[in-house]
């Protein structure tokens, strides 16, 4: 069985810019950890990209916050991360879930059997919304979170989305 590991929006915006936390910050060196325990191959990325309209779409209406606009610093993946990523498809997502990694999975469980984890920001929004969509298209394979390696808007907010991804059969290590 192949291990997929999924690293979810790992950028400077969500760690220690616009939309930073400190527990963003700290789980940083446990994600860089996570990484290197797979194989470059079987890591894969999602960087949330924004456009200069963002404040007009309906995300922006509800988190008045200009983040990862595409070609910002804001929006790259932290260096420190990114050059662990050499090998990594990374996807671009307009929202908080990624359509199209989900499809991509989908068709390579389709091929080989496969086994996912993920990590990363913000556990609340676009781990759990990631976790979810990829659930829904994938019910037979297992997909886990590492809690250690996610970090949500708040710490309250964290253990909620834990506890949905619990609910939903996704395991939480």
């Amino acid at each position: 069985m192949r291990k997929l590991l999924i690293v979810i929006d790992m950028q400077n915006d969500f760690i220690d810019a616009a939309l930073g936390t400190k527990e963003a910050v700290g789980i940083v060196e446990a994600v860089k950890e996570k990484i290197r325990r797979y194989p470059a191959a079987d890591v894969i990325a999602t960087m949330d990209t924004h456009h200069e309209n963002y404040m007009e779409t309906q995300e922006g209406k509800n988190l008045p916050v200009m983040h990862c606009i595409k070609g910002t610093e804001g929006w790259m993946i932290r260096p420190d991360i990114a050059e662990l990523l050499t090998e990594s498809k990374i996807y671009e997502k307009p929202t908080f879930g990624s359509m199209a990694l989900a499809e991509d999975l989908k068709a390579l469980s389709e091929k080989e059997e496969i086994e996912l984890e993920l990590a990363g920001l913000c556990t609340d929004i676009c781990v759990v919304s990631n976790a979810l969509l990829l659930k829904a298209a994938m019910p037979e394979v297992k997909i886990s979170v590492d809690a250690s390696c996610c970090a949500g808007v708040t710490p309250e907010k964290h253990r909620a989305a834990l506890e949905t991804m619990r609910s939903c059969q996704i395991q939480v290590s």
